[in-house]
């Protein structure tokens, strides 16, 4: 059987010619804006007064529809730029943490936890674990090495 394979997955579905889904409910909601701003207006002002709003309103609905920059959509682009501008730019890097940064808006100053020490082995327990692991334990070693070797095992690891 044949099937018709999609070429471009990424790309949104268009329901009016080019316009998206997305871009059709920007442009539905800033065009109502709009015009309530428009009848609410000019019934008592000349055109001097309401057409500023309209034309501000408009244009910014606009911007979120159908503007790119830097191959990003308006709302991403806004969004990137107030994070750049209110989050710190300094990233502190702390082993073992799992929070990639410190934010300036967190209050609580989290106490750091006094690490515990971990004493290394001495080389005489490695000398007896390489030993477990280079002996071979089949059916011909006795029991009491098996369990002299479990114990030794049990005992350090």
């Amino acid at each position: 059987m044949q099937f018709k394979v999609p070429q471009d997955v990424q790309r949104e579905d268009t329901i009016i010619g080019p316009v998206t889904l997305k871009q059709l409910m920007i442009l539905l909601v800033g065009g109502g804006i709009a015009y309530a701003l428009y009848i609410s207006i000019s019934k008592t002002y000349m055109i001097e007064a309401w057409l500023p709003p309209v034309v501000i309103v408009s244009a910014i609905t606009l911007a979120f529809a159908f503007l790119k920059i830097h191959n990003l959509n308006f709302t991403t682009y806004i969004m990137c730029f107030l994070e750049y501008h209110l989050l710190s730019r300094q990233r502190i890097w702390i082993q073992g943490s799992g929070y990639p940064f410190i934010s300036p808006f967190d209050d609580s100053k989290k106490k750091a936890e006094p690490k515990k020490v971990v004493q290394p082995k001495s080389t005489k327990s490695l000398d007896e674990l390489t030993k477990v692991l280079d002996t071979d334990i089949d059916s011909n070693t006795s029991p009491s090495k098996k369990e002299g070797l479990a114990k030794l095992i049990n005992q350090n690891y």
